[in-house]
């Protein structure tokens, strides 16, 4: 079995206007909402063994911020720059990639892509996913390179307004 977290990256400051796209940080919401979600993982039992994440400063940031939640290391954080502007189709491709060891991950991105993986992989249709949003999906299978649609169960979708 092989358990996939994806999550978009919580809510971006857009205060700073000189900021590049990729430099924007999370703002005061971002900053509460990506911790409460990784309190959501811990109380649904997440055993994340590896987490990815755009190099983006708002990803990397709700990344450690969950990471820290769940007793993560950050410095493991895996910081794959493709996952910036990546398409659904590469996100698969990097997911492929997984260490045959891990059967647990975390996957940190962006939107539009993130919620068009997460609805290419899920046995149900998912809304658009908002910002610090979570989709936990469980494969009947040995192999990252395996996961698909028609092995995929829906453990839980957790939205940070279900919580507050």
């Amino acid at each position: 079995m092989k358990t996939l977290y994806i999550m978009r990256h919580a809510k971006s400051s857009w205060k700073f206007e000189e900021l590049s796209d990729h430099d924007r940080p999370l703002n005061k919401r971002g900053r509460t909402d990506a911790p409460l979600m990784g309190q959501e993982l811990v109380a649904n039992n997440a055993k994340i063994q590896l987490i990815l994440s755009s190099p983006a400063v708002r990803a990397i940031t709700t990344a450690t911020l969950v990471a820290r939640e769940l007793d993560y290391d950050a410095d493991d954080i895996a910081i794959d720059d493709r996952i910036y502007g990546a398409s659904a189709a590469e996100l698969l491709e990097i997911v492929h990639e997984a260490p045959a060891d891990v059967d647990c991950m975390l996957m940190v991105g962006h939107n539009d892509a993130i919620s068009e993986f997460a609805n290419t992989l899920s046995p149900k249709p998912l809304t658009s996913m908002p910002t610090a949003g979570v989709v936990a999906l469980r494969f009947d299978c040995n192999s990252w390179h395996d996961i698909n649609r028609s092995n995929a169960g829906l453990l839980f979708y957790e939205v940070p307004k279900n919580h507050k």
